[in-house]
């Protein structure tokens, strides 16, 4: 009589229950996890279980029915409730013998498990067949899909991972084709990261916001943050408004857009089909769920990546400082990574005379001349005080000296002069070794009377 797969579930618990007071539960697989979706009454039930989990995973796992007369001697066991002492748990196959699910009967009291067994064998080997005939298991929700995505929303590591994830969730749970992430940032609106394998209409849509240019972007941002929400009614002959005009030249004829973030620095979520369909409100709200989601973990990440350049930056210069001097020199080459110690000279005159406020401007000004004297991908740090390090890659010696005194002529032009000492790192040299020789050369500057460059013995 059962009309889904179900029905069938909860009449065959239902059936089961007549005849023994155990605590029955049918699981199914659904995406990549187990649901319970039929069960009779116990103080808690595993919604869903993670694959090769508890008694039930195993069971699903290997396809091999399991009796455990005392489930407190099976590490597996997933407690329900705490008066079970024993459990049958028989795989749902279907057919051909592959495995769909799994039926799970525990009990509290005395029971004769051997003749449970064999009939929860007979009963799973007819429900799975049954499952099959009616459609197979029930499809994983939209709802759940959201769920599902949320969690790869929280657990992406970088912006890149986020922006994939979010695309992959948006295209999912609302069963369009494509989807686009359009953020606001401090040089203008941008897309987002495409994902891995971007589809047809996708790569159109994103070649044709390219070539509209922020002009256009701001627009469609402007409009999803100031009426909300906007969807397409799938009816033909109604003209697109101006702002989605791009769009519409990629394709695209169903559209959901929803803004992303706060109006100033957020953006919008765009996901489109080419065929003319007809979204509904559930749709629009799920993907409003999903653009809050992906803009909560968006802004968890810029904050961590703010912490962690706060907690490796000088806050005064803006400069790195010892933690990532530190990691930058222990991967120093031999021969061809050259250490830059430098001192600024007569720095603690200025200090005594003119008060520490001036002393930092200058070692600001100082840092931004520095960084413009070094060529890109040079390193400058602070390390103490007036003390700063070059790390600079070179091919010999007198490059290095090169650039040091390329730097001492950008001091001067502060009004100040520095002191540096080169050194190179030696096979089998420590770089703490290599530093202190650059010191050392750096004080021989000093004591000659400073404002020069000299470049350490081998």
């Amino acid at each position: 009589m059962a009309s889904t797969a179900l029905e069938a579930c909860q009449w065959t618990i239902a059936s089961l229950a007549r005849y023994t007071p155990a605590t029955i539960s049918i699981l199914l697989q659904v995406h990549d996890r187990l649901r319970c979706v039929a069960a009779t009454g116990a103080w808690q039930v595993f919604s869903t279980v993670p694959p090769k989990t508890g008694i039930v995973g195993r069971v699903y796992d290997s396809g091999a029915s399991a009796t455990v007369p005392a489930v407190s001697a099976d590490p597996d066991y997933l407690p329900v409730r705490p008066d079970v002492t024993a459990e049958i748990c028989v795989p749902v196959q279907d057919p051909a013998g592959r495995p769909i699910g799994v039926l799970d009967l525990q009990w509290s009291g005395p029971v004769e498990l051997d003749p449970w067994r064999q009939t929860a064998e007979r009963l799973a080997a007819r429900l799975g067949a049954r499952i099959v005939a009616l459609g197979g298991p029930p499809a994983e929700s939209r709802s759940e899909k959201l769920l599902r995505h949320a969690a790869a929303l929280t657990a992406a590591p970088t912006e890149w991972d986020l922006m994939t994830a979010a695309i992959a969730a948006a295209r999912d749970v609302s069963t369009l084709s494509a989807a686009v992430l359009v953020l606001d940032g401090d040089q203008g609106p941008r897309l987002g990261a495409p994902t891995g394998l971007p589809g047809e209409l996708e790569s159109r849509i994103r070649a044709e916001l390219t070539e509209a240019g922020p002009g256009a972007l701001s627009r469609m941002i402007e409009r999803a943050h100031r009426y909300g929400s906007g969807y397409t009614l799938g009816e033909a002959g109604h003209p697109p408004t101006d702002e989605y005009a791009p769009l519409v030249r990629a394709g695209v004829r169903t559209l959901v857009a929803v803004p992303v973030g706060p109006p100033d620095t957020g953006g919008v979520l765009l996901v489109a089909e080419e065929r003319l369909l007809r979204p509904d409100p559930t749709t629009v709200n799920l993907m409003e769920l999903l653009a809050g989601q992906a803009w909560t973990c968006l802004d968890r990440l810029r904050t961590l990546a703010r912490l962690r350049e706060q907690a490796s930056s000088d806050p005064l210069t803006g400069l790195r400082h010892t933690g990532p001097f530190g990691q930058r020199i222990a991967s120093a080459t031999p021969g061809r990574t050259a250490l830059l110690a430098i001192d600024v000279d007569g720095f603690k005159d200025v200090n005594d005379t003119y008060g520490h406020q001036a002393g930092d401007r200058l070692l600001v000004g100082l840092a931004r001349a520095l960084e413009s004297a070094l060529r890109h991908g040079d390193e400058l740090y602070r390390i103490g005080g007036d003390e700063f390090v070059a790390v600079i890659e070179v091919n010999r010696p007198q490059e290095a000296v090169r650039i040091a005194e390329r730097l001492t002529e950008a001091a001067r032009r502060t009004g100040r002069t520095i002191s540096v000492g080169v050194a190179l790192p030696q096979p089998g040299e420590s770089p703490e070794l290599t530093l202190r020789r650059a010191d050392q050369a750096l004080y021989a500057v000093k004591r000659h009377g400073r404002d020069g460059v000299r470049l350490a013995a081998a």
